[in-house]
């Protein structure tokens, strides 16, 4: 017996693998009802706006002077028609063309520029750091709307130059941030191992920092679109921006104001479309934030 005892195998369970950061990260997310919902809903708007030419939308451009300020559920037009009688469904629609481009291209834009100025401002500190950060605060001094319409009114209107002057107004804000969190990383031992090593400080900040700190920046660059967002529609709003007769959510604003007491619903239909897309963003955003948070 106890030689069969010593040649006996006990079975070993293998060993349960370890999940990652981000695999952890993604359930966390996907555990949130409500950053879920808001994703679902985002998800929902832009695949409307991109597929807009293939569900069988009325024209957006052409109305009707007979048809014009339709109430919302009239037979033929669910979201009612505006000053001109052209279908508010389908301008609202094909008007989220416009207003997510002018609202997500300027966050892509100063995401890549302000994460690549905080990286070499963080990283090299000392003087490089004071001219590139003090720079910045010249641009961060002024308040979001006003340089935007200062910078959009020298450029003169159009869609192009509504991008430029909200990537230039977006840019400091996250240079600062990405300066934040590439100065408390570049004293880690892993960097200073790198450095030790002879990597230069190009390989450190593509290689070691990049993927330490770009999680931080991208949720907070996420929550600006919102931000974005609402400034595009303020500059189209103004005449700023887009030119009519183009479908966007600020213009539409603009155009329906004086049939706010006539048709008050019709006239709020892109004002709801902001504040959705808006608060879904930020939402999303802080869901990020919170599942990136492992230690709470």
């Amino acid at each position: 017996m106890s030689v069969l005892a010593d040649h006996m195998v006990v079975p070993v369970s293998p060993k349960k693998q370890a999940r990652g950061y981000w695999a952890t990260v993604g359930r966390r997310i996907l555990r949130d009802k409500v950053s879920m919902t808001c994703a679902a809903v985002l998800l929902l708007i832009i695949l409307a706006a991109i597929l807009a030419p293939y569900l069988h939308l009325s024209d957006p451009y052409q109305g009707s002077m007979i048809r014009r300020l339709r109430a919302i559920g009239t037979p033929g037009y669910p979201l009612g028609t505006d000053e001109l009688g052209r279908d508010m469904l389908a301008r609202l629609i094909y008007g989220g063309r416009l207003s997510l481009v002018i609202g997500i291209l300027p966050v892509f834009f100063a995401f890549v520029i302000g994460t690549s100025l905080g990286l070499v401002a963080g990283y090299g500190g000392g003087k490089l750091n004071t001219a590139i950060m003090r720079t910045v605060d010249v641009f961060y001094a002024f308040p979001s709307v006003l340089l935007a319409i200062a910078i959009s009114g020298a450029l003169g209107a159009g869609i192009g130059n509504s991008i430029v002057s909200l990537t230039i107004v977006l840019v400091p804000q996250i240079t600062r941030v990405a300066e934040s969190v590439t100065t408390g990383v570049r004293s880690m031992d892993y960097v200073e191992a790198a450095r030790a090593s002879g990597a230069g400080p190009l390989t450190i900040m593509r290689v070691h920092i990049l993927g330490n700190v770009l999680g931080s920046i991208f949720v907070y660059a996420t929550g600006l679109i919102s931000v974005s967002m609402i400034l595009a529609a303020g500059l189209s709003f103004l005449g700023l921006g887009t030119k009519p007769p183009e479908p966007e959510w600020g213009l539409m604003l603009n155009t329906l104001r004086t049939a706010i007491y006539a048709n008050p619903g019709v006239a709020a239909l892109p004002g709801a479309m902001i504040f959705a897309v808006s608060i879904c963003f930020n939402l999303l955003s802080d869901g990020l934030r919170s599942a990136m948070d492992i230690r709470n």
